[in-house]
């Protein structure tokens, strides 16, 4: 199987070229290629397919095989391979994933993609559709807006925010010191997200920029998560604490998100890069299959 590693502001995945490529079994390639000291290493999966309602299809599925509805950061790198590999010569592009059809500008200088902006869509702010559970409980109301949610026996704020994907968002004093690996996979399985939820622990520097860290469901913490930015732009926004325009700073780099009032759509721009291509022979015990064969283990022919 050929693929390339890509990364988006360090949320790297590995890459496969549908087009071309046969897999099988998603989910457990997914696991195998994500571990990073067996595997190839990276928060996931994507795979580039057809698609009949867009230009391209992203099938993504996060590091414990589950699937994943989109990925800001993803999606991004996904535009770059595309125009950079070949696969088309059009500078504004349109890829269907789970969490609807995504429409992508791409700068590109020297022959290659530098730059996409991504119009993200609208934010859905209806709890049943992010989804959190806030019927039966004090605060219930039609937003999760500052919303009181124990977790752990410690009271958060949460404000909810689904950008194709399940975000809550809770603002702390201490970002960068925060016991993310304890704290976050608590707020994954907390019994008011029926799906799961990607976390994002959040600081207000001023009126144009926020700090982040993310916990990302199914992969746990990652460098960034373009979703999750959007995410926290937006409940920056409706909290007052922001600008419509607005930096956000993740472990990995900075995003610019706009969530602009005219069309009430959320537009995302930041860089996507190549890591490298290559090609496993054979992957995982003999139970997983690649293209419809059994295979034994990792191949140590990678080609960088």
């Amino acid at each position: 199987m050929k693929f390339t590693k890509m990364q988006g502001l360090g949320n790297d995945y590995v890459y496969v070229n549908c087009f071309k490529e046969k897999i099988d079994n998603p989910p457990e390639v997914a696991k195998i290629v994500s571990d990073r000291h067996f595997g190839i290493g990276s928060d996931g999966l994507i795979m580039i397919n057809p698609s009949k309602v867009a230009d391209f299809e992203m099938e993504m599925y996060n590091a414990d095989g589950s699937r994943g509805e989109m990925c800001g950061n993803g999606i991004r790198c996904v535009a770059k391979y595309v125009y950079d590999y070949g696969l088309t010569d059009k500078t504004h592009i349109s890829v269907e994933t789970l969490g609807g059809i995504k429409y992508l500008d791409l700068t590109v200088k020297d022959g290659k993609v530098a730059l996409v902006r991504v119009d993200m869509g609208e934010p859905e702010l209806d709890p049943e559709k992010i989804p959190i559970i806030m019927k039966g409980y004090s605060d219930e109301s039609d937003r999760v807006l500052n919303a009181q949610i124990k977790v752990d026996g410690k009271e958060y704020h949460m404000t909810g925010v689904s950008m194709g994907n399940p975000h809550d968002v809770v603002y702390i004093d201490d970002v960068q010191g925060l016991d993310i690996e304890k704290i976050g996979p608590k707020f994954e399985n907390h019994e008011r997200f029926p799906q799961r939820i990607n976390t994002e622990f959040a600081r207000v520097i001023d009126r144009k920029t926020v700090e982040m860290r993310v916990w990302e469901r199914g992969s746990g913490e990652t460098l960034a998560c373009g979703t999750g930015a959007c995410a926290v732009a937006v409940a920056s926004i409706l909290n007052g604490y922001t600008e419509r325009e607005v930096e956000i700073r993740l472990l990995g780099g900075n995003l610019q998100i706009e969530w602009n009032e005219e069309d009430n759509h959320v537009y995302m721009t930041g860089p996507a890069a190549v890591v490298f291509d290559g090609e496993i022979d054979r992957l995982g015990d003999d139970s997983t299959s690649i293209g419809g064969e059994k295979q034994a283990d990792i191949s140590d022919g990678m080609n960088k």
